[in-house]
């Protein structure tokens, strides 16, 4: 265990959700220090589409001033007494969930990603009453059953967004029965999107199909991995996939882009659509004998997150990122509100 003396706690936090890409160097106090605890000092963060539905006050109410980010990696350099994974110098990551209440039943079956009490990486309160902040920063404390190994042969700065982006597309795929035999339908080509393809293809799916509005990202797709381009914009696209698909994962705001009759229509009986992405509106009525299921996922466990980054270096699997030193935070979040990244914002630690 080594002294805590060597970390600085400080990061950009944004002060006022109207100011929600003006973002200042501020300190701030970690929880305390428990046994099975470990203080990394991160090194790399990237931008999330839930960063700027928080900093925004979009979901609710924000715990200003709030340090975002939850798509972390760096080294280890403090652990507590009882921690058994990890010691100083391990290359490692966290997530978008840095505790739980460690005792329920989903807790103790490895769907601690779905516990009732999740502590999420920022903008939670933990049981002493600190408010946690995330990635933005010099350095984070998490329990270690929310810390995951990084393979050698994946850099830290491609490890980063998979911990996050990559993991919400990888555990429908594996959950949902992706690999030989299935065919995959990825509904836009983004953050997700761009995962979502090349999961599918690792996982040796037999068919792995880009839907997209445009031809702007059919290159990209097929470098991902995709068999198939789908132009959405294009007529008839629906007539000529109707009944094909075994799982779709949706990754865009179809109340925007495709109606939800038309992604049904692409699935076979007993298909499954995952909902990565809600529509602003509710959903449209749905025909009570339509033979699909739909649902929704929710990041994944440490084994899922374990497994993917294990796959990712084995097969190769790219983070497509644009890199930033991270006093420019605010350049990347209107990026990324904006759509213009291709395809995730990576921060460089700069304090």
């Amino acid at each position: 265990m080594s002294s805590n003396t060597e970390i600085q706690w400080k990061g950009y936090a944004v002060h006022d959700t109207k100011l929600w890409d003006q973002f200042k160097v501020t300190d701030f106090e970690p929880k305390g220090m428990e046994d099975k605890d470990i203080d990394i000092k991160i090194e790399y963060c990237g931008v999330c589409g839930s960063d700027m539905h928080t900093i925004t006050g979009g979901w609710g109410e924000v715990k200003l001033p709030l340090i975002a980010g939850h798509e972390i990696a760096g080294h280890v350099v403090r652990v507590g007494p009882k921690v058994t994974e990890f010691k100083v110098g391990d290359r490692v990551g966290v997530g978008a969930q840095v505790g739980s209440c460690y005792d329920c039943q989903r807790c103790k079956n490895g769907a601690e990603n779905y516990c009732h009490k999740v502590i999420h990486t920022y903008n939670s309160i933990y049981p002493d009453g600190t408010v946690s902040q995330g990635g933005y920063a010099t350095a984070i404390r998490a329990n270690e059953l929310f810390v995951f190994h990084i393979p050698d042969a994946l850099p830290l700065e491609q490890a980063a967004p998979m911990l996050c982006a990559g993991i919400t597309t990888y555990s429908p795929l594996r959950t949902n029965g992706a690999g030989p035999g299935k065919s995959v339908g990825v509904i836009g080509i983004g953050g997700l999107g761009h995962y979502a393809l090349q999961f599918a293809k690792a996982m040796k799916s037999d068919k792995v199909v880009a839907f997209s509005h445009s031809e702007n990202k059919k290159a990209d797709a097929l470098a991902l991995g995709a068999t198939d381009f789908v132009n959405t914009g294009a007529e008839n696209w629906v007539k000529d996939w109707t009944d094909t698909l075994d799982i779709i994962l949706c990754t865009v705001d179809v109340s925007q882009h495709i109606p939800l009759s038309d992604i049904f229509a692409t699935l076979k009986v007993h298909g499954r659509c995952v909902m990565l992405a809600l529509p602003d509106d509710a959903l449209p009525p749905i025909h009570p004998f339509t033979a699909f299921l739909l649902g929704g996922s929710h990041i994944g466990s440490k084994a899922e997150i374990v497994e993917m980054l294990d796959l990712a270096a084995k097969e190769g699997v790219k983070s497509y990122i644009e890199m930033l030193p991270m006093k420019e935070i605010g350049k990347a979040v209107q990026g990324m509100k904006t759509g213009k990244v291709r395809y995730r914002y990576v921060l460089k630690v700069d304090i």
